[in-house]
């Protein structure tokens, strides 16, 4: 297997963002038969596609559309382009080489799903992508591909962008609602899920970047094309963001079911030169780690990272060489954390604050042997307490780095140095 280039293809034609760069190589061609077909056609393609969002949840997208209520007007559909975990930047290359290529994937579902507004949340630090969408909506509108009666079809659909303050909880989708309506950007206890009361309390459906443009391929050559790649249960291509110790970090599409070490081996040119691998972060930094002994034996699906105590996520692959120590790798993984928690939920507000002082004050030579038995105590307290996602996510990097690398841990404890840099934390960021 290789690098596989479904929704990537053209990504290097600079004219690819512009309307007639995007129609030159195809684009907009898929929408005319869209609109001719019934919306029930086309979400069952989409269920048939083996679709699965892309944004990290992984939830089938065709049956996350299926729970829209039957009646229930006006609804919307809300394109999650918030991407703030550390280590991700897919969407971003999205929307910036191929901002058409998603606005086309977001017409097709607003017709499937029967919302005539939709918006894409973007968040605040990315400008360029959003001046990229602004100027690319502006161009279908005046090719009469948004707005009123879109191509003769009678179906009428409107598109923004809303430009997020930049917090990362408001890419969890009840969170990006809040913000939408204008308030605090703090997520919503579920049920009542979207899909039945979501946006201004009506029928909502959020999907991720790169899940909307997929549904074009889908409609344009059939979900049993479409599941000519990947494995059973994880069908289609993905897009990997690898960061880290690699010789060429970068974007990579690849199909689901990929092997780990050749996308770090073959597509990112490996290693960087004298470096060995010591561990990769699959899914974005919130996902377990893997051991380089763990990550031979990992494929790039939802089922095969599961196995192995992890996850596919937002496909954020961060990996570490040698080199890295595992204690200020933590260290700024907690700090993040900490940062970001909205503080609605006192296990998240308390314990992300928690994990960070503790691990600080490793770091900062005044912990103590005992700290490193608190930090899991605190990590596994925090698991599935709170209203959405982020507390585990704080939590499970602990628990994985402390368990698989411990040895560090209490090596710092006992010197108060890296046992890896064999420098003090003020040292390595001096």
């Amino acid at each position: 297997m290789s690098e596989t280039k479904v929704l990537t293809e053209f990504y290097h034609l600079p004219e690819y963002q512009t309307l007639a760069g995007y129609k030159a190589k195809g684009g907009y061609e898929t929408l005319p038969k869209a609109l001719k077909m019934q919306p029930q056609a086309i979400i069952d393609e989409v269920k048939a596609s083996g679709l699965r969002g892309r944004g990290g949840a992984g939830f089938p997208t065709g049956m996350k559309w299926g729970f829209l209520p039957k009646n229930g007007e006006p609804r919307y559909l809300l394109c999650n382009a918030d991407e703030g975990e550390p280590g991700t930047f897919k969407d971003r290359m999205m929307m910036e080489r191929a901002p058409h290529q998603l606005i086309e994937g977001m017409i097709i579902s607003a017709f499937a799903v029967g919302s005539h507004k939709g918006y894409i949340y973007v968040r605040g630090e990315y400008v360029f992508p959003i001046e990229c969408l602004n100027k690319a909506i502006k161009e279908a509108y005046d090719a009469g591909l948004l707005g009123k009666n879109i191509l003769g079809s009678g179906f009428d659909f409107d598109l923004d962008v809303y430009r997020g303050a930049g917090a990362y909880i408001c890419g969890e989708e009840t969170g990006m609602i809040s913000s939408l309506e204008g308030l605090k950007g703090q997520p919503k206890l579920k049920p009542p899920f979207p899909a039945v009361q979501g946006y201004l309390r009506k029928p909502t459906i959020v999907n991720n970047v790169e899940t909307l443009a997929a549904v074009t391929y889908i409609v344009k050559d059939g979900a049993q094309t479409y599941r000519k790649h990947g494995t059973e249960k994880s069908a289609g291509t993905k897009l990997f963001s690898v960061s880290g110790n690699v010789a060429k970090p970068g974007n990579y599409e690849v199909p689901l079911g990929y092997p780990l070490l050749d996308l770090i081996n073959k597509e990112c040119g490996g290693m960087k030169p004298g470096r060995k691998l010591k561990a990769i972060i699959p899914g974005g930094s919130s996902a377990p780690v893997l051991t380089a002994e763990e990550c031979a034996k990992a494929n790039l699906d939802y089922e095969s990272l599961a196995g192995l105590g992890t996850m596919l996520g937002s496909g954020a692959v961060i990996v570490m060489d040698d080199s890295q120590c595992m204690v200020d790798m933590l260290g700024v993984l907690t700090h993040f954390y900490a940062h970001e928690s909205c503080g609605q939920c006192t296990p998240c507000r308390e314990g992300t604050g928690w994990l960070n002082k503790i691990l600080h004050s490793i770091l900062e030579g005044r912990g103590r042997l005992q700290d490193i038995d608190l930090l899991v105590k605190v990590a596994d307290n925090m698991k599935g307490k709170t209203i959405c996602a982020l507390s585990d996510a704080a939590a499970l990097p602990v628990l994985s780095f402390v368990t698989k690398f411990r040895d560090e841990f209490e090596f710092y404890v006992r010197e108060g140095r890296s046992k890896v840099k064999g420098t003090t934390y003020a040292e390595m960021h001096h």
